[in-house]
């Protein structure tokens, strides 16, 4: 066997270890500021010899849909992610979606371990560590858990001692060193053909690129890429969705909240507003994203209302479920009647007393709209003839490093 076909998508084995890495909140200019201003030197000399282009994510442009999709090669209508969080219309409850009961695809990662390849997975966060490792056989643990390892259920134990780092706080950069670390020390020690990591992106909701937190986090990042081309890695680098100020010029937060706005329209009870950014780590951006859903009790009633939010300050696109489904490749019996994106300044929320703000400690940062879908699509191996015209999506990563990385 020298391939491997992946909903509908051949990739070939692995030739040499490739690591794809999801950079959570990695917005390009993130990059381009800290490569203009030197904290990069890896991340510059590749750009000059790699592959290198601005791609797009899958919209919601939300966690959870891009990293599966990263990991499936395929949009949300194919792998059934399309959020952190959704509305079960059958049991009437909203839940999160981090269960592999609700993926429908199966992953690039899975299908390498079936084939013989050594696969290892390290996530930042752990509501996407059964995600990424469904029916994958090898290593697959979170640096938030990385306590509690063990080898029956995420292919190894003795994590904290094999990093030689302390256990990171979920809301702190260090999250994502730990990840970083533990990539480098499991192939120094492990090898694995292939190595998925993925971050989170604290540091993006609190820090604007060129700032000097988000500098030193480019720079953090930057040696350990560095680190894993010395040990002979193919790397592709992605993010899974960009980040955007959402704020008025008084550094309050921006926002337009749905569910208040629709109850005063058509009167409570109406309609059920739903915020897919939903996740339980919403210190740092109170489940405020640029992306919403909206349920009707009167499907009729989706057209006339989508005119009359298309014409609030603030918005920027309302699609009925078929048109959203439709544009943006979602499963179309897991969004609402209606799809509402807010503008580049702008996050949308449901009710005003349902959003608890005590936690934002800087002026709000988001995403899940069309302005944070540009995301880097960065290898450090040359494509010949890459064409830049073409649209690349993030979840080309592994057509990347696996089909041209060698």
């Amino acid at each position: 066997m020298s391939a491997i076909e992946v909903n509908g998508r051949k990739y070939r084995l692995p030739e040499r270890p490739s690591v794809v890495v999801c950079v959570d909140g990695w917005d390009p200019e993130y990059v381009s500021q800290a490569v203009a201003q030197g904290y990069t030197p890896w991340l510059q000399r590749t750009l000059a010899s790699g592959a290198a282009v601005v791609a797009d994510c899958v919209i919601p442009s939300f966690t959870n849909p891009n990293n599966l999709s990263i990991v499936t090669g395929a949009p949300p209508a194919v792998h059934g992610i399309c959020g952190n969080f959704l509305y079960d219309p059958e049991s009437g409850t909203e839940l999160m979606m981090n269960d592999p009961k609700w993926l429908r695809a199966p992953t690039i990662l899975a299908a390498l371990a079936d084939a013989g390849r050594r696969v290892a997975v390290v996530t930042a966060k752990d509501k996407l560590r059964r995600l990424l490792g469904h029916r994958m056989r090898g290593v697959c643990f979170s640096a938030e858990k990385a306590d509690s390892v063990t080898l029956s259920e995420h292919g190894i134990e003795g994590a904290l001692a094999l990093v030689g780092l302390p256990l990171p706080s979920v809301y702190s950069a260090a999250l994502s060193e730990f990840v970083f670390a533990a990539g480098v020390r499991l192939m120094e020690t492990q090898r694995p053909d292939l190595m998925y990591l993925s971050t989170t992106d604290y540091v993006q909701h609190k820090h604007a690129p060129g700032s000097a937190e988000a500098n030193a986090f480019c720079r953090m990042m930057d040696g350990y890429f560095e680190r894993l081309e010395r040990l002979g890695c193919t790397l592709v680098l992605t993010a899974d969705h960009g980040m955007s100020a959402k704020t008025r010029l008084d550094a309050s937060p921006n926002v337009i909240y749905l569910q208040d706005t629709l109850d005063a329209w058509l009167g409570a009870g109406r309609t059920r507003v739903i915020l897919p950014i939903t996740d339980p780590y919403v210190v740092h951006h109170g489940a405020l994203g640029s992306y919403a859903t909206v349920y009707l009790t009167d499907a009729a009633q989706a057209e006339p209302l989508a005119a009359r939010l298309t014409a609030l300050r603030g918005i920027e696109l309302v699609l009925t479920r078929a048109e959203a489904a439709r544009r943006f490749e979602l499963p179309a019996d897991r969004i609402g009647d209606l799809v509402v994106i807010s503008v580049r300044s702008m996050a949308l929320g449901s009710a005003a007393a349902k959003h608890d703000l005590s936690g934002l400690d800087a002026p709000l940062r988001s995403h899940g709209g069309l302005s944070e879908q540009p995301v880097p699509l960065i290898m450090n191996r040359a494509i010949a003839n890459l064409d830049s015209n073409r649209r690349w999506r993030n979840f080309d990563a592994f057509d990347w490093a696996l089909n041209h990385g060698g």
